[in-house]
């Protein structure tokens, strides 16, 4: 049954902790917001809570018996110590469908098992989506917590971190989608009678997965914005899961800013028949995004530009278009750059906000924020970079598109920059897409190491090979975890996290492997369960920083030499000899069960 939300005296007294220090609403946001049009469909909505159950129940609806205590670490020698400071925390991402559609937890059981396998392994922790389409999907204001709260009490019991992910994207109709989640009922009948509320491409393609950024300022949503959607479901999340943030089991908050969660535009959706290596389309084509970009032209002294028009399709090369042509392509000129300036400013612009109305429902706990950005590899060597240009990276040989983004989460008290496709190697990729996930990867990495936050890596692939595991360690660790006396520590990430949990990756020799991934990462110690043990203390979270004018920015855009990085991994998982062993090892348990 659907109630409302219990009075604050019937609430855990545990909850006031991080709740009593949020921060009050936003006075101003990082540019004024545009003047309101569409309709308002229903003004002053009251928020509620659902509560199957009273909230006074909470603390005591653990199984005590079910509950592992926190694990203590032993006593270290002092060469151990030293190689704490390259001490990297693996968290592994549970499947996409582990709360169901209809809000349930699936397979509690069979999920405890698992945890209790990764555990065993040394894993640190594990990430999960917090679905928006399901916990929200009842009606406006209407928030169920339920089969979320369950998820986390199996992960406190058996002594596991969390990493939570606020999920404002759909599920489905993209790489590696297993299930379809869609976004609530309600705001896609909001898209039914104003489908301009999603992307849309050149062609008038609508993409449903996330609402455009074009109606952040918008109140079309029973009188709310999308910017305002995103605060009250965090703001909701934080008032349920106080008790969980308090006890030190959440450490990481994700925010969802795009699709798959990504600070990007949906431009190479599979739902679409994207297909690998196609550049994708530009996602600014619906009348809201449309009215901006017309403002800004024409207060720019060019009224008469428009949004390109010779940008191709989705799975068109470079070469096959106008805009992104390597010689005399459109980007290249006044207008071009123009709209590139414009198109990736806006991204930037909505995961500023995102981010800030996120620093304020959490503020004060403890917990680091962090966004994650896509590894689009692929057209990296073209000299367009046309993948990334349609996703809203601005990157280009002489221009940094990353570093931008970088700079942007330094203010929200350095939020974490999580970059995936880690387990790549350029050998890997056809040469007709003129590919380079490392030289990207070192190129992402050292900007967010270049403007002082701290970053994390995800395989973009589930891989269980030795090569993969090798080169997520490299990139972990770009120069080793050797440490000589008097030596600075070496430069790390902040975490790894895998995709995805699976019985596949429990299975025989992938297990094998993994499990000597995660004591390479931790290199080649027993699991710490103390962040601070390792450098990683997590600290109250602080109010953002002052807004950063664009200028200084667009200062970030100038390029840098990336970083050094080392051409092989020092903590190997190991090669052909390994390979080898793992063959006999797979015919023995063939042969014996």
């Amino acid at each position: 049954m659907l109630a409302a939300s219990p009075s604050s005296q019937a609430k855990v007294q545990q909850w006031a902790a991080c709740r009593s220090r949020a921060a009050p609403p936003p006075s101003t946001a990082l540019l004024p917001p545009p003047a309101v049009s569409g309709r308002v469909i229903v003004a002053g909505l009251s928020r509620r809570t659902v509560a199957p159950r009273p909230f006074r129940a909470v603390a005591a609806d653990a199984d005590p018996s079910q509950t592992s205590p926190t694990p203590q670490s032993p006593p270290l020698f002092a060469d151990e110590e030293k190689m704490l400071a390259s001490y990297v925390p693996v968290f592994v991402m549970l499947p996409l469908g582990v709360v169901t559609l209809e809000n349930e937890l699936e397979d509690a059981e069979g999920l405890r098992a698992q945890l209790r396998r990764l555990r065993d392994a040394g894993v640190d922790g594990v990430m999960v989506d917090v679905w928006w389409g399901i916990v929200e999907g009842a009606g406006p204001g209407l928030y169920e917590w339920r089969a979320y709260r369950e998820l986390f009490r199996l992960v406190q019991a058996e002594g596991l971190k969390l990493q939570a992910i606020m999920s404002f994207h759909a599920c489905g109709g993209n790489v590696g989608d297993a299930v379809s989640i869609p976004i609530p009922r309600w705001v896609r009948e909001v898209g039914d009678d104003d489908p301009d509320v999603f992307y849309t491409s050149s062609a008038g393609v609508r993409n449903r997965e996330y609402l455009t950024i074009g109606v952040d300022d918008q109140p079309l949503f029973y009188g709310r914005t999308a910017i305002q959607l995103y605060a009250d479901f965090m703001k909701n999340f934080r008032e349920n899961m106080a008790d969980f943030l308090d006890s030190g089991l959440i450490v990481d908050i994700e925010v969802g800013l795009g699709p798959a969660g990504e600070l990007r535009y949906p431009s190479y959706p599979e739902s679409q028949g994207w297909e690998f290596p196609g550049i994708g389309q530009f996602q600014c084509y619906n009348k809201y995004l449309a009215a901006d970009f017309k403002a800004a032209a024409a207060e720019a002294g060019h009224p008469e530009w428009e949004l390109p028009g010779d940008a191709g399709d989705v799975n068109d090369t470079p070469e096959d278009t106008g805009f992104f042509a390597a010689e005399g392509g459109t980007y290249l000129t006044e207008q071009g750059r123009f709209f590139l300036a414009w198109y990736s400013g806006k991204l930037l612009e909505h995961g500023d906000r995102v981010l800030d109305e996120a620093n304020r429902a959490f503020l004060g706990c403890r917990v680091k924020l962090a966004a994650k950005v896509s590894g689009i590899h692929w057209w990296y060597r073209h000299p367009s970079h046309a993948a990334e240009l349609a996703a809203g990276y601005y990157n280009l040989d002489g221009r940094d598109g990353y570093r931008p983004v970088a700079r942007m989460l330094s203010r929200h008290d350095g939020a974490l920059l999580n970059f995936t496709c880690a387990e790549m190697r350029d050998s890997e990729q056809p040469e007709e897409a003129m590919s380079s996930p490392e030289r990207l990867v070192r190129q992402a990495l050292s900007a967010g190491w270049g403007e002082g936050v701290d970053v994390a890596l995800e395989n973009a692939l589930s891989r269980y090979d030795r090569s993969g595991y090798n080169q997520m360690l490299l990139n972990a660790r770009p120069n080793g975890a050797r440490v000589g006396d008097g030596g600075a520590p070496p430069r790390r990430v902040a975490a790894v996290t895998y995709l995805r949990l699976s019985d596949e990756l429990l299975a025989g020799k992938n297990f094998r492997i993994f499990r000597t991934f995660v004591r390479k990462m931790h290199a080649d110690l027993d699991h710490c369960p103390d962040p601070a043990r390792y450098g990683r203390p997590i600290k109250p979270l602080q109010r953002s920083g002052p807004e950063i004018p664009v200028e200084r920015l667009l200062e970030a855009t100038a390029p840098a030499p990336p970083l050094p990085f080392d051409t092989e991994t020092d903590m190997s998982v190991g090669g052909g000899l390994a390979e080898a062993i793992d063959w006999v090892l797979d015919k023995i348990e063939r042969i014996f069960g």
